[in-house]
């Protein structure tokens, strides 16, 4: 008896558990793409990955979006069929890739949020008279600092911290380690918060909640709300919102921008140049306001 489709894809998933190394939260987010194409084929009586079609991929994705899903998640849920079908591919289990030439729809390209240099020099500096606030100083001096994502923040144990050479690895996307730069600020705000935790061991957590744990990133999404209203920042403040502001500062005064990829992690230099984006808006305004030609059109208005 031939194997299930619903048994193809626990396999598929064991293997990127095991073989690949693929972090819990990647192997949820496959199970969900991956047991709705299971759920459509089933719909329509096809029992074996060698009868699915490329017009009925096709047609799945476009029954997706027709249901409201967003192209972005239409992309990853792709993403997913596609790695399930090399994998069978790559085994001989399948003769042809049911996702060629299979498409989904565009995402509209959204420039992420960023604070200009003056909010963040307000949003960092945060009066520091308790031990959670020298905690939260910290946290925000080093998200600013490195450009971390809040997985990684919260994942730190002090190993990973090197204060003398000024730098930080933390493992990212894919399993992936990079090794970071800190700036001075961020070393300080460090230094203050190891002598305040009086740290024993280096397999302790940088940031630990009230329980002596890790921080969790919920914690750290309300904290640092928290302060962003106290600072009389009026809006959303958010960790990531941070990670962008590093990128786009960093790139407006470097110009480098194969560097902003390597301290950010990205696989792809694609994602980092979403960031050039951002600098010609900031080049743009400037533009607008000290050129005579574009006061004189947008008095003209």
């Amino acid at each position: 008896m031939s194997e299930t489709l619903s048994a193809t894809v626990e396999r598929f998933l064991d293997h990127l558990k095991v073989e690949k190394d693929y972090s819990p939260q990647t192997l949820i987010r496959y199970r969900h793409d991956l047991t709705r194409l299971v759920e459509y084929a089933g719909a329509r009586n096809i029992a074996e990955w060698n009868a699915l079609r490329s017009d009925a991929v096709r047609s799945f994705i476009a029954g997706e979006h027709r249901a409201g899903i967003a192209p972005r998640t239409l992309q990853a849920r792709l993403s997913a069929c596609r790695s399930l079908f090399k994998f069978l591919l790559r085994g001989g289990e399948l003769k042809h890739d049911p996702a060629a030439g299979v498409r989904a729809p565009k995402a509209p390209r959204k420039l992420p949020q960023v604070l200009d240099v003056d909010e963040m020099g307000r949003l960092v500096e945060i009066p520091t008279d308790g031990a959670e606030a020298k905690r939260d100083r910290a946290i925000l001096e080093l998200l600013y600092s490195s450009g971390l994502r809040i997985s990684e923040l919260t994942g730190l144990k002090w190993r990973d911290l090197d204060l003398a050479d000024a730098s930080v690895r933390v493992t990212g996307k894919g399993r992936k380690t990079r090794i970071v730069p800190v700036g001075a600020k961020a070393l300080e705000a460090l230094r203050v918060l190891r002598d305040l935790e009086q740290v024993t061991s280096e397999d302790e957590p940088v940031f630990r909640g009230r329980n002596g744990a890790a921080i969790g990133a919920a914690t750290v999404r309300t904290r640092m709300k928290a302060w962003a209203k106290a600072q009389g920042i009026e809006r959303r403040v958010y960790p990531h919102l941070l990670r962008h502001s590093f990128a786009s500062h960093l790139l407006e005064s470097s110009g480098d921008l194969r560097a902003v990829q390597e301290l950010l992690g990205h696989a792809d230099i694609a994602t980092t140049q979403i960031y050039t984006h951002l600098d010609f808006q900031h080049l743009a305004k400037v533009y607008d306001a000290a050129h005579p030609r574009a006061r004189r059109r947008k008095n003209e208005r």
